[in-house]
C-alpha cells in the first residue's frame, strides 16, 4: 500500500522543465474527477518557491478558474513580477489542456522586527480526546454505497480531528463554527517552503463545510453542488506540521449560491500561524433537464 504522506511529499516535489516552468502530477490519491484545490495551491507555491531562495511566502491569493483533471500532469508557469529591497512577488498560472486551470500571486518578505500581537486561540478540547476523521469514518462505512467505499476510507496524508463533526448522513443545522484539529507526522524535517506548502494544502479541508453546517447540509446527501472560487492565505509565524494545529473557520455568510468562509490556524501552544479566507460555489443541484 502507498504511504498517503509519502505520496504527498512527492506530489510537492514538482519537476523543473524549464527556467520558470515547471511540471507537478495530476494525481495525489485522489479517485475523484477533479483535481482537490489544496492539492494545486500547494502545488503552484511550490512553483513560486522554486524562484525564490531567501524569503518565506507571507501571502497568496489564488483563484479557481477550470475544474483540474487529475489523469494528466499540471504545468506551472511562473512569472518573476517583482525583486524587491524586501518583497518579492510571484504570479503562477496552472495550465492543463492549454488552458488556465488556476492562477496565484503570491508575495514574499524578508524577515525583519516589528510590533507584535495577535487574538487568542478559542478554548477548545484538546485533539487527544476527540476521534479522528478515520475513526469516525471506518464507523459509517456500512453507509456508503460499495463504489464509494474504497475511497470513504482510504488513508488520508493529513490526520483530523474535528471537535463538533457534522454527521455526513444525517446533518442537522449547526453553527457555522467549525473547529478541527490536524497535523501531519511526515513533515517532521521538512524545511518552511514544505511546511508552507503542506499547510497551504491542508487550509482547504473543510473549510467550505462551514458555509454548509447552518442549513444541514452535506455533500454525501447530494443536493448541492459546491466548488471552491478562490483561496487567500496569509502566514504570520513559523509552521512544524508534525505537531497538533487548531484550525478555527466560520462563515459569516451565504447567499447568491456562494458562500464565504474564513479560518485561523493556530499552533497547540496558542501561537496564531496563519489565516485563510475562501468563497466558494453552493448551489442547489438540478437535474441537467431542468437547468
Amino acid at each position: 500500500m502507498v504511504d498517503p504522506a509519502k505520496e504527498l511529499l512527492d506530489l510537492l516535489n514538482i519537476e523543473t522543465l524549464e527556467v520558470d516552468l515547471f511540471r507537478g502530477t495530476g494525481l495525489g490519491g485522489e479517485t475523484t474527477k477533479r483535481i482537490f484545490g489544496g492539492h494545486v495551491i500547494a502545488q503552484a507555491l511550490m512553483a513560486a518557491y522554486r524562484t525564490v531562495p531567501d524569503r518565506l511566502c507571507h501571502s497568496l491569493h489564488a483563484y479557481f478558474i477550470r475544474p483540474g483533471d487529475p489523469s494528466i500532469p499540471v504545468i506551472y508557469s511562473v512569472d518573476r513580477a517583482r525583486d524587491g529591497g524586501s518583497f518579492t512577488t510571484r504570479r503562477v498560472v496552472a495550465i492543463q489542456h492549454g488552458k488556465q486551470i488556476l492562477n496565484l500571486s503570491a508575495s514574499f518578505h524578508s524577515d525583519e522586527d516589528g510590533w507584535h500581537h495577535q487574538h487568542s486561540a478559542p478554548k477548545v478540547a484538546g485533539p487527544e480526546g476527540l476521534a479522528s476523521r478515520a475513526e469516525r469514518r471506518a464507523a459509517q462505512a456500512d453507509t456508503v454505497d460499495d463504489h464509494l467505499r474504497a475511497d470513504f476510507l482510504r488513508p488520508r496524508p493529513i490526520e483530523v480531528r474535528e471537535v463538533k463533526p457534522q454527521d455526513l448522513f444525517n446533518p442537522k443545522p449547526l453553527d457555522d463554527v467549525n473547529q478541527m484539529w490536524f497535523r501531519m507526522p511526515a513533515a517532521q524535517g521538512q524545511g518552511a517552503p514544505m511546511q508552507h506548502c503542506l499547510l497551504a494544502y491542508a487550509s482547504d479541508m473543510n473549510l467550505l463545510g462551514s458555509a454548509l453546517r447552518p442549513h444541514g447540509i452535506s455533500w454525501f446527501r447530494g443536493g448541492v453542488v459546491t466548488a471552491s472560487l478562490d483561496h487567500a492565505m496569509w502566514f504570520h509565524g513559523p509552521i512544524q506540521f508534525e505537531n497538533w494545529h487548531l484550525y478555527a473557520m466560520d462563515s459569516p455568510f451565504t447567499g447568491h449560491g456562494r458562500g464565504f468562509n474564513r479560518g485561523t490556524i493556530y499552533a497547540e501552544d496558542g501561537s496564531l500561524v496563519a489565516s485563510v479566507a475562501q468563497e466558494g460555489l453552493v448551489r442547489r443541484y438540478r437535474k441537467p433537464e431542468a437547468r
